[in-house]
């Protein structure tokens, strides 16, 4: 029996060490494997070619238009404007192209691009190194966005500020064409990342008016740049397409699928979006069905969403609205946008435990303001929570401590007759009432719990570039030192010496070796998971310790009633 707990306990630690590089690789073997970008700044109208005006960046309609329906003669579009117009925000700075009304560069000025930088993090832009835009605009029978070029929109500044107070902030663009004037507006929200988009089509001609809205993410096979401040071997996330719709919230689309026909969804409150590791971008339809598509052209990749044919008759005025979301995947703002986009925050199979830690953490957080406390913090009320069970362990663990030399003379006695040994071994047990199965219970218990949260550090954005204390200044990546790790094993080791050892040589060897093993794959996860574990061992050599002296000092008393 003893024999079998420790073999147990081996696997379970085995199958952690195995599950975590699944972990690793499950969905991310076909993300794009290129160099990390480095950081690049850009300035107004400076090194952004233009995203739009070539003919593989516009969507096909929804519905042919039939080809017997006479169409009103284009007029010659005005000359086009070079410069971008800058919109700046509490959480933004955006800039939008007035050719097709692209939105082609957003930093989000709440978080930095590496940790220690004074740059924002920029999660679109239009340049040399990397293409990944939001585009939007009409097409179809009197569209104003064609194969042969965007509409260039008049706009009447080209700054905008919000300004310290200022609820939102509109960004109109204007395009007019034989008697349909077409307003297209961005609005921001102050602390908010939702970007509302309308176009207000006004017809005061005299022939009705037909087109369809599209709202697209345009992105090349750049690698995502937010996992170029993660350290050596750590694990690559999730980089690719993802839709969700109120009957199916939540579904994947890796780019090498985007020309599959796989996404041929219709919805009036889904969503379609592209998903990196802290942060996604996403459209969603307000007032209109939209039908998903994904495509590929050339080393561009399209995932967006078009409007049914839409007719707007003479003298009559009509406004459609999409809603963008650019933004870190914060829960409880990408909930508030559509159904299902709070669960790009991906926290695997075992996201039920994940959602309860994380809730759990950020409760403390919001009360010592610190995320390694909370963390350590969360360590106690885990131990806590599960100390019937690991006394109980504990207790059973020091029983066989305390047995173990009954047990080597047992050996020493039967060793070549192993059923005897057994049956004696067996007595001894019932005697002592000692179950050496219940050693297993602690790692046991331990394991759902230290995987999920292995996905809540390494998924949750409010733990990007996190401190704690000294050389931890980043909770979400390795300890910088290996400080963490060295520390983990020791305790490891030292926890070791207050269990039995194992009769079996061989068992006992691998014992020995698995706090080196465990202190290597530490060497580069996040210093938060290391932190959790380091902390758990410490309260459990505690714990431990406790019940072994109980246990020794329950022996010395039936010692000495048994002499007198």
């Amino acid at each position: 029996m003893q024999k079998i707990f420790r073999v147990m306990i081996i696997i379970a630690m085995l199958i952690t060490a195995y599950l975590l590089i699944l972990a690793w690789r499950d969905d991310y073997a076909d993300a794009p494997a290129v160099d990390v970008l480095p950081e690049t700044t850009t300035s107004v109208g400076a090194d952004i070619p233009s995203s739009t005006g070539a003919a593989g960046d516009i969507p096909a309609q929804t519905q042919p238009v039939d080809s017997d329906t006479v169409t009103a003669t284009p007029t010659p579009a005005p000359a086009k404007d070079t410069g971008l117009i800058t919109v700046t925000t509490d959480r933004y700075d955006i800039k939008i192209n007035p050719e097709g009304g692209d939105i082609v560069y957003a930093a989000l000025k709440q978080y930095n691009a590496k940790l220690d930088s004074d740059k924002p993090f920029v999660l679109l832009e239009n340049n040399s190194n990397r293409v990944y835009v939001a585009q939007s605009g009409l097409i179809g029978q009197d569209g104003i966005d064609t194969a042969e070029g965007r509409a260039n929109y008049s706009h009447t500044a080209n700054n905008y500020v919000m300004e310290e107070g200022q609820q939102t902030l509109s960004v109109p663009l204007t395009y007019k064409k034989d008697g349909v004037t077409i307003t297209k507006t961005f609005t921001f929200t102050e602390s908010k990342y939702p970007i509302d988009i309308s176009y207000q089509i006004q017809n005061t001609s005299t022939n009705a008016w037909q087109g369809q809205m599209f709202a697209q993410l345009k992105r090349d096979d750049s690698k995502d740049p937010g996992t170029s401040d993660k350290g050596a071997l750590s694990m690559a996330t999730y980089l690719g397409g993802a839709w969700g719709t109120p009957d199916d919230p939540y579904n994947k689309l890796k780019f090498g699928d985007f020309s599959d026909g796989e996404l041929t969804t219709t919805s009036d409150k889904g969503w379609v979006g592209i998903v990196q590791h802290y942060f996604v971008s996403a459209w969603t339809p307000e007032n209109f069905t939209g039908n998903f598509f994904s495509r590929e052209t050339g080393d561009d990749y399209f995932i967006g969403f078009n409007s049914q044919p839409i007719n707007v008759a003479p003298n009559k005025q009509l406004t459609l609205n999409a809603t963008l979301y650019a933004g870190p995947k914060v829960q409880s703002e990408l909930k508030e946008v559509s159904v299902g986009l709070n669960k790009t925050v991906d926290y695997g199979l075992l996201w039920p435990i994940s959602k309860i830690l994380f809730a759990i953490l950020d409760g403390i957080h919001k009360i010592i303001g610190n995320w390694g406390w909370s963390i350590i913090l969360l360590t106690v009320l885990v131990k806590i929570a599960l100390m019937w069970f690991s006394n109980k362990s504990y207790y059973s663990m020091a029983k066989m401590r305390a047995i173990g030399p009954k047990l080597k003379a047992l050996k020493e006695e039967h060793g070549d007759d192993r059923m005897k040994m057994s049956q004696e071994m067996m007595a001894i047990y019932k005697e002592e009432k000692v179950n050496p199965m219940a050693g297993c219970l602690p790692i046991l218990m331990q394991m759902p719990i230290f995987l999920a949260l292995y996905w809540v550090l390494v998924e949750s954005v409010e733990l990007r570039h996190a401190p704690w204390i000294l050389w931890i200044q980043d909770l979400s990546s390795m300890d910088p030192w290996f400080i963490l790790p060295l520390l983990m094993g020791a305790s490891m080791f030292i926890q070791q010496q207050l269990n039995p050892q194992p009769a079996d040589p061989m068992q006992a060897k691998v014992m020995k070796f698995l706090p080196i093993i465990f202190t290597a794959f530490m060497l580069f996860f996040p210093a938060g998971l290391v932190l959790y574990w380091t902390v758990n061992n410490l309260f459990s050599m505690t714990q431990q310790y406790i019940v072994n002296k109980k246990v020794e000092e329950e022996q010395k008393r039936r010692t000495v009633k048994v002499l007198d």
